[in-house]
């Protein structure tokens, strides 16, 4: 067992919140050391704490923020709402770290280090009311940006490749997932890249919300006991390490008691979720079968698909992805209705919840997006044998020829096409006083799309 660096706050939340096996997520942890660590740094020059106390302060939490003593961090997510115990937590840590070689000093009673006070120290200028939400939106907005986004980008490019890779393919299009006119099976998969696209910019927008930051309004938005120049200070700090806008929050209350864009990262999310559910499931119906399914295009063989029924291949990553967004979808109810509803007066009491289901969200897009463009999109062959045979059996070309006959008559030989199984063509020559070959370039499926 790792020698314990926390103390009593922690041991208490310990014994208070033995509620799930879920901690706190290391991308949090480490944005919360980030802001300690710069914490430290501007108390140091505005001689809030000894210069020497921030140094060590600092030096310790940029071990955190680097990765390092995750193990110190064990507590629940579901506890104290506003995150004072994994605050607390930080707090001792890093106090416990950066105490070693400082000297006591005074007023520094019950320290469990040598001069480092987790509160009057580390915590200098801050409340978890507000360090706790600052870190949410550090950790997300970097989380999305660096991650999430450009993995999106990955897949929206994958499908823009097959796109181009199919475009001279025609198939029956589908709508009510009966038999429709003819598409492009390129044009199939550009659609899917611009939901991609266009989802990904959402994402994009609603992060920019998460760069407004509670720091600085302490313990209910009003600022007590941080330096006028605290905030500002670390913020600017943060935002040129990170390279990310951040900025103080102008209204601190507002910040502190409703987490909007928590809320609104969390619907774009959703977002995201229900696009890939869609084309998930388009590509598995396209590929089902081969014998008693569509068979419209052939997914890569990645593993046996039953224990039972030898030779069966089943759609494994597109089901992988179904799974992922039904999650997802589920943890944007959580957060953005019950999560946001945590906000009551000057405070929202969800945060630890909110923070650890978003980032999860995220990281399961992002990891099963590119597992799908990588494992499956990438891999897909055209089955041109039977989208051509479809196409060509397909009564839904009889609409080409409203215009010149009328719906009724054209009516009249789709449904004789469907009864007696001949090519409309083929019908229509027999229904009307039209020459085939003229029939034959009006029902040429390529002209239709």
């Amino acid at each position: 067992m790792p020698k314990k660096l926390y103390g009593p706050s922690t041991e208490k939340a310990i014994k208070n919140f033995p509620v799930s096996t879920w901690t706190m997520p290391e991308d949090f942890l480490q944005a919360l050391a980030v802001v300690k660590m710069y914490a430290a740094e501007v108390n140091g020059s505005l001689r809030q704490i000894p210069k020497g106390h921030a140094i060590k302060i600092a030096r310790a939490a940029k071990q955190i923020a680097s990765g390092k003593h995750m193990d110190q961090f064990p507590l629940d997510v579901f506890q104290t709402g506003s995150g004072t115990s994994t605050n607390m937590n930080m707090n001792e840590v890093i106090a416990a770290i950066s105490s070693k070689g400082v000297k006591r000093g005074k007023g520094n009673k019950g320290n469990r280090g040598d001069g480092v006070h987790p509160n009057d120290h580390v915590n200098c200028g801050q409340s978890s009311n507000d360090v706790i939400p600052t870190a949410l939106n550090i950790s997300c907005a970097l989380k999305v940006c660096n991650e999430l986004l450009p993995v999106l980008t990955h897949l929206e490019k994958t499908f823009q490749a097959k796109a181009k890779e199919f475009h001279g393919i025609i198939k029956t299009g589908r709508t009510h997932n009966m038999d429709a006119v003819p598409v492009r099976l390129g044009d199939e998969f550009k659609s899917y890249a611009t939901l991609i696209s266009q989802t990904s910019r959402r994402v994009q927008d609603a992060a920019k919300l998460l760069n407004d930051l509670p720091l600085g309004g302490t313990a209910a938005g009003t600022g007590l006991n941080a330096h006028p120049q605290f905030a500002k200070r670390v913020i600017a700090k943060i935002a040129k390490q990170t390279r990310m806008p951040f900025r103080e929050a102008r209204d601190h209350v507002a910040a502190q008691s409703f987490p909007i864009g928590a809320q609104a990262l969390s619907g774009s999310l959703r977002e995201v979720a229900v696009v890939l559910h869609k084309v998930a499931n388009d590509i598995r119906w396209m590929g089902s079968g081969p014998v008693a399914g569509l068979n419209e295009i052939k997914l890569p063989t990645l593993q046996p698909g039953s224990s039972i029924m030898p030779g069966k291949v089943n759609p494994v990553i597109p089901e992988s992805v179904i799974q992922v967004a039904a999650h997802v979808i589920g943890a944007d109810v959580s957060v953005g209705v019950w999560g946001a509803q945590g906000g009551v007066f000057e405070l929202n009491t969800c945060t630890p919840f909110i923070a650890n289901s978003l980032l999860t969200s995220i990281g399961l897009l992002t990891n099963v997006s590119k597992i799908f463009a990588d494992k499956c999109v990438k891999g897909i062959k055209a089955n041109k044998k039977v989208l051509e045979g479809y196409v060509e059996r397909n009564a839904m070309l009889v609409t080409a020829l409203v215009p010149i006959i009328g719906y009724d008559e054209a009516a009249k030989i789709a449904k004789e096409a469907m009864r007696t199984g001949e090519r409309i063509v083929d019908v229509a020559v027999r229904n009307t006083d039209i020459s085939k070959k003229r029939l034959e370039k009006i029902l040429d499926p390529r002209k239709m799309v």
